[in-house]
């Protein structure tokens, strides 16, 4: 009897080398998806099913991870049990170890767990180094993982109060990209945390010169297309004086993508996905579920 398994997969990766989270089409030509890379390494497992991976919070390209989420459907071949959890993570790492991909943990989960729709809240944190001019004057370990400003300091008293703002239910559609292909579904969103507090780096204490990083941290159960990176956008542009609370409170309230100011948002490399969030009781396999021992190794 050949059993399919179902697992959640953790994962993190840096997003400048991919053309974002899932799967790029493949009439599309150039750099593939972390999708794309996390199925091929499943293939080489052997499954008897199809590969089909479903990636819990689609990042954008540029945007790094360090842990979102997936789950899918193992079937093994020759009757053999589905593998152990450990097992899975290393095999997987394997076959991943020539990109800047890495699987963090997997979880053996009822058929009915769905990595999108069971997440409880998704966490983004979105880093900027303050007092350098020129992205060339980074120091090498934080290349195209923060926004380098040049200002050497922000109002942050007004980004929190901005800030503030933006907590609650509230119609984010301003903050929706322009091109997004759900403009016509709801904008209604509700926003848990939107903080501004001091960041970090291994840099700062060692480097040759003071570069102060802070960090802007949202976390909701999902978010629309583009709206972390417009937030952000605008709690520094109110940092630096160049959009006040009651601007950024009638952008909110215009409730149209097209309000947002053009060149406001926040690049892509700045954004990191931390954490996706669901149920313990999700992440495990209820005992009349289980079929199949797990396998302790790959033979």
């Amino acid at each position: 009897m050949n059993t399919c398994a179902r697992y959640a997969l953790f994962f993190q990766y840096t997003g400048t080398l991919y053309r974002g989270a899932v799967k790029v089409p493949s009439d599309q030509l150039g750099k593939k998806g972390v999708q794309d890379h996390l199925e091929e390494a499943i293939r080489k497992l052997q499954p008897l099913n199809p590969v089909s991976l479903t990636v819990s919070s689609r990042t954008d390209t540029g945007v790094h991870a360090l842990s979102n989420s997936a789950h899918f459907d193992l079937q093994r071949m020759n009757g053999k049990p589905p593998f152990a959890e450990d097992v899975l993570v290393q095999a997987l790492n394997f076959h991943l170890r020539n990109e800047l991909i890495r699987v963090t943990r997997a979880h053996r989960v009822s058929d009915d767990f769905h990595a999108r729709f069971c997440a409880l809240s998704r966490t983004y944190v979105y880093r900027l180094a303050l007092g350098v001019p020129h992205i060339t004057m980074l120091p090498l370990t934080e290349k195209k993982l923060c926004w380098n400003l040049v200002d050497r300091t922000l109002d942050v008293g007004a980004m929190r109060a901005a800030a503030a703002l933006l907590v609650g239910k509230r119609d984010f559609s301003s903050f929706r990209a322009v091109n997004s292909d759900i403009r016509l579904k709801s904008g209604v969103k509700t926003l848990d945390v939107a903080s501004v507090q001091p960041g970090s780096s291994f840099v700062h204490a060692h480097f040759h010169r003071e570069m102060p990083f802070w960090e802007l941290t949202f976390t909701s159960r999902s978010f629309l297309y583009k709206q972390v990176r417009r937030m952000a956008g605008a709690l520094v542009a109110v940092g630096r004086g160049r959009l006040s609370l009651s601007e950024l409170q009638e952008l909110l309230e215009a409730r149209d993508s097209l309000a947002y100011p053009q060149g406001l948002a926040a690049p892509a490399h700045g954004l990191f996905l931390t954490r996706v969030d669901y149920r313990d009781s999700d992440l495990q396999l209820p005992p009349c579920s289980s079929t199949g021992s797990p396998q302790g190794s790959l033979s």
